[in-house]
């Protein structure tokens, strides 16, 4: 897989580390736990670019019995790190995704994975990969940044350094910062629209249930600064028509 690999970056993965279920990323991880409390059952489950383990860890505790799968060595090190007894694997090659047994999996998580997936033809490999190790009657969430994260300034973000941005267009590499840790270069994102992904989806026979575009609360104790008018992130919940390879 040729994904952007910033997490292999030893000073990098110990910053996004840090990064837990708070801030901005918090308003999607509630999203997340509604979502997940109104499927009809929690089994396997796949975290696909799992990371340190932050959302493999929200998915076992929500239930499930998770595989999590990142090409970060270094990540998967730090997620093998924080919960021992966690199955987390590096993928490797294009057809990384072979290893797993079709159908295997009644939910598969991708979350903010296919922001560092700058190819169009990649992101359609990897979603029809991920069909294939779907159940019949399983959910795929795939959680992404929204267009807008990258032209406003966030309780968790910043990309007031980033003035590029504001003229992205589908595929582009746009610019962004998470505050509060020590690694201060930004990361490279590509721009990627929620009608791109409507496209991509279609292309791989992957049936569009439900889009949510979450905001902040104001009771929540976060001192947001576009959240509540704004929704950073966009999540689809997605699905494979019955019978489907």
């Amino acid at each position: 897989m040729s994904a952007v690999n910033f997490y292999d970056d030893s000073l990098r993965a110990a910053a996004y580390e840090t990064v837990g279920v708070e801030g901005t990323y918090a308003i999607a991880f509630r999203e997340l736990a509604l979502i997940l409390a109104r499927l009809p059952r929690r089994e396997a489950a796949l975290d696909f670019g799992c990371g340190a383990g932050r959302s493999s860890r929200f998915l076992i505790n929500a239930g499930y019995r998770v595989v999590g799968v990142d090409i970060a060595q270094e990540m998967v090190a730090r997620a093998r790190r924080a919960d021992p007894g966690g199955d987390y694997r590096v993928l490797s090659g294009d057809q990384a995704l072979d290893g797993l047994k079709p159908a295997m999996f009644s939910l598969v998580l991708v979350a903010w994975t296919f922001d560092n997936v700058h190819e169009l033809s990649e992101k359609r490999q990897i979603l029809t990969g991920l069909r294939r190790v779907l159940a019949d009657d399983g959910t795929l969430i795939l959680i992404a940044s929204a267009p807008e994260i990258y032209t406003n300034e966030w309780a968790s973000f910043t990309t007031a350094a980033y003035p590029g941005n504001r003229a992205a267009k589908s595929g582009d590499v746009v610019k962004i910062r998470i505050k509060g840790t020590e690694d201060a270069r930004p990361y490279e994102d590509t721009y990627f629209t929620d009608a791109d992904y409507r496209r991509v989806f279609g292309e791989c026979r992957l049936e569009l249930r439900a889009t949510h575009r979450p905001l902040g609360y104001a009771s929540e104790p976060w001192n947001w600064i576009s959240e509540k008018a704004t929704a950073p992130w966009a999540i689809y919940e997605l699905s494979k028509p019955r019978g489907a390879k």
